[in-house]
């Protein structure tokens, strides 16, 4: 599934007045500037309906990988446990079987808890997940925040500001040098690197099967 630029060429033109930005370009240096945030971030940002992932179980907390996530009448949350070796597919219910803190499903605490939150029922150690865990969730922003939003705007921008990354250039009497990291086209600078870090997965955060 593709997903849409993190702003639009609309946006675009508006964060750089007076200057005219063919449309084509635009959604280009848009999708170059997402696919950039994406990958530092390591996650969609935009919104997603009914994404379904498997994740690696076996502990007390399973971390749903994209944040924020979504859940409410219209975007249910749906968590089937599925034990290896035996055949089972079990469906596991919020506040039965597990507690959602933010973007983790938590078991319950052995010494105080004894109904299913405990986890896997059968010859498993208490209060973690089966071996793999299906879950369908939705996630993301349906509004891209302002920080992000004002990332993709500027790298764009400087991405057709200076596409074929010259150090500097000269028009008659005029010279423009441009600063070490808008060379790469599509490169995150440093502020941008600090600005989305609120927003990154860590390499901790989530283990997929």
């Amino acid at each position: 599934m593709a997903l849409p630029s993190l702003a639009t060429s609309e946006e675009l033109q508006a964060y750089v007045p007076g200057i005219a930005v063919p449309t084509q370009s635009a959604e280009l240096a848009l999708r170059v500037a997402s696919a950039a945030i994406r990958r530092f971030t390591g996650q969609t940002l935009s919104f997603v309906e009914d994404d379904t992932v498997v994740l690696e179980g076996g502990e007390r907390a399973l971390v749903l990988p994209q944040r924020p996530v979504v859940v409410d009448t219209e975007h249910p949350l749906t968590v089937v446990e599925i034990p290896d070796g035996t055949g089972l597919e079990v469906p596991a219910v919020e506040n039965r079987d597990y507690i959602r803190q933010g973007s983790e499903l938590r078991r319950g605490q052995p010494l105080y808890d004894l109904s299913r939150t405990m986890g896997w029922p059968f010859n498993r150690p208490l209060g973690i997940w089966a071996d793999r865990v299906r879950v369908t969730y939705s996630h993301g922003y349906q509004e891209i925040p302002d920080d992000v939003l004002g990332v993709c705007l500027d790298l764009a921008s400087a991405t057709l500001s200076n596409p074929r990354r010259l150090r500097s250039e000269s028009a008659g009497a005029t010279s423009v040098t441009y600063t070490v990291e808008t060379f790469g086209t599509g490169s995150l600078t440093s502020d941008h690197r600090k600005i989305l870090r609120a927003f990154r997965r860590t390499g901790m955060s989530v283990r997929l099967s």
